[in-house]
């Protein structure tokens, strides 16, 4: 009997713990890598596609991921400073199943984590307070090597170490990000109040110089906020700097009463800003490669970031599974199917930023209208042309075909 391919799993994220139950499924040794001293997430929101759930789904998760998560039933869309509903799209569960082949949800970050950790088979080593710092192939082993200076060998070293990868570093040399001149505000506000309930089915403004996004998480017991803003000055790249919340009240004072009253309910905010790369060319160099964040860091605007992730991982196991004898063909293969989709949502991502930010009257109208004419007249219920992103089913035994 062939030997099971030992895999490094280089980061304990959403990406990594996803990616290394599905390796495990497939047979393979699995050993996660974690720079933290614990497996824990900061305070955040994640949107789940359908196709996010469609791969929890084929990893037996999904169930443990809803339990903890919420399912809105409509998006309201609202006038920036009169709070008047300017669309209104309904997210009934039976109709995106048929349209789709699964409902998405919306998760608290921690508490994804935990019910990836949880699922974790006993048989996958998770090492905290280990942080790579670089990874090569040598012979027929991959090397994974660590701050202290140890180093770890496997048959396969995967970089899921986010969007400051140090794995994707040693591949292919520092990367090149731009600053968009864009920043985001973010807060998770517990719901105690009927107007605060009325927000979690989502939705959000779009505005002068940026958009704000609600939906609730954690089965719709807090409102998961984020602001995205206009701002040449703040260039600071970090999910965790908090920024205090009179900076937000000031930054969005013209907007509506309901959002100035939403806003005003949360006493801890952060503010990041917002940096744009360019998709990399290549993902793979012998028995070492990268996915989610390291692979394709993208702006937030689809809230695919997570949903990408998840899709990276079970391709990748299968893509193992199927070249066993040859684990950097298996590599490449996994490359070949995931770069130019990845490659998709980062530009398209990109775009919506463009579209969300509109400063112009006139721009911004004719968006609302492309978009109420699509929504009418053709099968986009979004009306935003991006439904091929949650159409796919990573997980389908086709999709390695396609390469």
């Amino acid at each position: 009997m062939a030997r099971s391919p030992r895999v490094i799993v280089i980061g304990g994220g959403i990406g990594g713990l996803t990616a290394a139950q599905a390796l495990t499924q497939k047979g393979c040794e699995v050993h996660v890598y974690e720079s933290a001293p614990e497996l824990k997430e900061i305070g955040a929101g994640v949107a789940l596609g359908p196709n996010a759930m469609k791969v929890l789904r084929s990893l037996g998760l999904e169930d443990p991921i809803r339990a903890v998560g919420w399912e809105r039933e409509q998006m309201l869309s609202r006038h920036w400073r009169t709070g008047r509903i300017v669309r209104q799209s309904t997210t009934a569960r039976a109709d995106t199943i048929a349209r789709y082949g699964a409902a998405g949800c919306s998760i608290h970050r921690a508490d994804m984590l935990d019910a990836l950790a949880n699922a974790l088979p006993s048989s996958v080593d998770v090492h905290l307070g280990m942080r790579g710092v670089s990874a090569a192939t040598e012979g027929d082993r991959a090397i994974a090597t660590f701050a202290d200076g140890s180093e770890v060998e496997g048959d396969v070293v995967i970089g899921a170490d986010g969007i400051h990868s140090k794995v994707r570093e040693a591949l292919f040399g520092p990367d090149a990000p731009r600053f968009t001149g864009k920043v985001c505000y973010r807060s998770v506000i517990p719901v105690d109040t009927p107007e605060l309930e009325d927000l979690r089915d989502g939705g959000g403004s779009f505005g002068p110089h940026g958009t704000i996004v609600i939906y609730g998480v954690r089965r719709g017991e807090l409102v998961n906020v984020v602001c995205h803003h206009d701002d040449e000055e703040y260039k600071h790249e970090s999910w965790i700097t908090e920024c205090p919340k009179e900076e937000v009240l000031q930054v969005y004072r013209r907007w509506s009463d309901r959002i100035s009253r939403l806003l005003s309910a949360s006493e801890i905010w952060y503010k990041w800003a917002l940096y744009d790369r360019d998709p990399i060319p290549q993902w793979t160099i012998g028995r070492v490669t990268v996915l989610g964040d390291a692979a394709h860091p993208m702006l937030p605007y689809l809230g695919q970031g997570a949903c990408q992730a998840l899709e990276d991982g079970v391709v990748l196991a299968n893509a193992l599974e199927r070249m066993p004898d040859d684990l950097p063909g298996a590599l490449q293969l996994y490359e070949r199917v995931r770069r130019p989709r990845a490659s998709r949502v980062v530009l398209y991502a990109r775009e919506r930023g463009v579209d969300n930010h509109l400063v112009s009257p006139i721009a911004a109208w004719k968006r609302d209208t492309l978009i109420a004419l699509r929504k009418r007249f053709t099968s986009d219920v979004g009306g935003r042309g991006d439904a091929w992103i949650p159409s796919y089913d990573a997980s389908a035994p086709d999709v390695l075909a396609v390469a």
